[in-house]
This record gives structure tokens, C-alpha cells and sequence, in this order.
């Protein structure tokens, strides 16, 4: 059951957060938001049971340290928000402005992984970007690429896009703001998270604008959920494609999934120790990053 928070009323639950509006006001006039993430942790397109603790918690506060090392991006954040969060909240819920949103998850890769592997595979491409030929998996990219997906409803797959599509979609200009943006964004991203010894192989950002036009940075940004970070130390060294590409997230989850269940009826439940190893690897990103 969602939790009443006084002031705010429940309009809406995703996989992992929970959005609220000022009490007394509807979606389409709310001056602005409460955006509460929880415990909960998905895979494969299902919730599972039970969620990582403190998980809600350490996204908010990987967020919050993003969006004030990208200072110069417009961002969704309500100047003085965070002193109004209610207590029973307070720590993993920001107040922001409602936008007009484009309904695209904005990827930038660095590093060949995950779907883009796949593809890449079949097609020496992904989403339409060609790639030379002989790359292996989880190898770094000659430069980012900008590799969109078309947001689907929950419990749906997103859809690759090409760049093209991109455009059919919403326009050039816009299209040519969000690939601008979001490469710059993981530019600068990527080299602070080098400094500290990780690698962000992949991530994705979601964009709106505001009441003036301004495309504005929205939702998470850069977190262990929306990325793939890697240990720069590791992907050097490690033996295995498998081993070097160890991550700072949900992957043991996944892993764990893969391994118990065959995609069919209700996902089992996480043992114990899946449930801490992954929370101590939310941590550990935060701490290493933050420090």
C-alpha cells in the first residue's frame, strides 16, 4: 500500500518511485512535484520481493551529487525543495517542477555492453550507429554514442530507436538538443567518474520542458540504476569479459534471476544474501563516487 504523506496526494507508481502532488491541486495544475524513490528493485520488466534496503535512500543521494556537479544543465529541482521534503521522506524524495516530458530514454554508450553487444553483433550497429568491426564485448567505444529508446508503457520492453526515428518523433531541433545535451552530459560525467577510478559504460537520461521551452534534465540522472558503472582497475585487468564488466547495480539480481528462473509465471523470491551483496554495491558506488 503507498504511504499517505500529509500535504501530497499519491497520483502515480513506477517500478521503483512514487510521485505525488500537492494536496488540493490536480496533475495539470500542480505547481510541483514530490518524487519519492523506494526500496523496490525490478529486472526483466518485474518487481521483485523483497526490495534493497536503503536503496530509495542512496539513488536520491547519488541524484542530488549529480545534478550539483552538473551545475550548468538546466535541471528539474525546485530551488529550496529539499528543506520542504516531508519527514517521512526526508532522504529519498525530491520536490521538482512539473515538465512536459519526451517520451525517450536518452542513451549515450561509451562501452559496448548489454543490448548494444546483442546488436552489434547482428548487425555491427546499434540503433543505427555503425561501429567498426572486431569490437569484443565490454570494449570502449572509438567515441559516445548517442543510441535512443522509445519509452513503452510499464511492464512493456523499450523500443531502440534509431536517430532518424528519433527525429519522426519529435522533430529535428528537439532531437538535435537531446543528442547534444545528453553526449555532453556523459562527457562530463564520464571523466569525473574516471577520476575516481570507475568507468560509466552506458547510462540514460530523461528530458522535459518547462513552462519557457528550456529542455530541462529530469528524473535520476547517473544513477546506479540508470548506469552501468564499472571499476576502471578491474575492466583493465580482469581475465574474462564477464569478470571485467562487473557492476555497481541490480546485475547481481539479474544474474541471480537468470539463473533461477525461466521468465515464465511469478519471479521466486531473492534469497538473503543476493538482497545484501547488492545493497553493499549500491553503497559502495556512492561512497566511492561522493568521496
Amino acid at each position: 500500500m503507498t504511504a499517505a504523506i500529509d500535504g501530497w496526494t499519491h497520483v502515480y507508481s513506477g517500478k521503483v518511485r512514487e510521485l505525488y502532488i500537492p494536496a488540493g491541486s490536480t496533475t495539470a495544475d500542480a505547481p510541483e512535484l514530490l518524487i519519492v524513490a523506494s526500496d523496490r528493485v525490478s529486472a526483466f520488466d518485474h518487481i521483485l520481493s523483497p526490495g534493497i534496503p536503503g536503496k530509495g535512500e542512496l539513488l536520491t543521494r547519488l541524484s542530488l551529487w549529480w545534478f550539483e556537479q552538473l551545475e550548468d544543465i538546466p535541471n528539474h529541482l525546485v530551488p529550496g525543495g529539499l528543506d520542504r521534503v516531508p519527514d517521512a521522506v526526508k532522504g529519498r524524495a525530491m520536490i521538482v517542477t512539473p515538465l512536459e516530458m519526451f517520451p525517450v530514454e536518452c542513451v549515450v554508450r561509451g562501452y559496448l555492453a548489454g543490448s548494444g553487444w546483442a546488436e552489434y553483433q547482428a548487425s555491427q550497429s546499434v540503433c543505427g550507429v555503425a561501429l567498426p568491426a572486431g569490437l569484443g564485448n565490454g570494449d570502449r567505444l572509438p567515441g559516445p554514442i548517442f543510441t535512443p529508446a522509445w519509452k513503452a508503457p510499464q511492464g512493456k520492453h523499450d523500443e531502440n530507436i534509431s536517430f532518424e526515428q528519433l527525429v519522426d518523433h519529435i522533430g529535428p531541433e528537439a532531437a538535435d538538443r537531446l543528442r547534444a545535451l545528453s553526449l555532453r552530459i556523459y562527457g562530463k560525467a564520464a571523466a569525473l567518474a574516471e577520476s575516481k577510478g570507475l568507468i560509466i559504460a552506458d547510462t540514460k537520461f530523461e528530458f522535459g520542458t518547462d513552462a519557457d521551452g528550456t529542455v530541462t534534465l529530469a528524473d535520476e540522472v547517473l544513477t546506479s540504476d540508470s548506469s552501468r558503472y564499472w571499476d576502471g582497475l578491474v575492466w583493465e585487468t580482469a581475465a574474462t569479459p564477464q569478470a571485467r564488466m562487473a557492476s555497481f547495480d541490480k546485475q547481481i539480481v539479474r544474474d541471480w534471476l537468470s539463473a533461477h528462473w525461466d521468465n515464465r509465471g511469478t519471479p521466486p523470491e531473492l534469497p538473503a544474501e543476493i538482497v545484501a551483496q547488492t545493497a553493499a554495491k549500491y553503497r559502495e558506488l556512492v561512497e566511492r563516487l561522493t568521496a
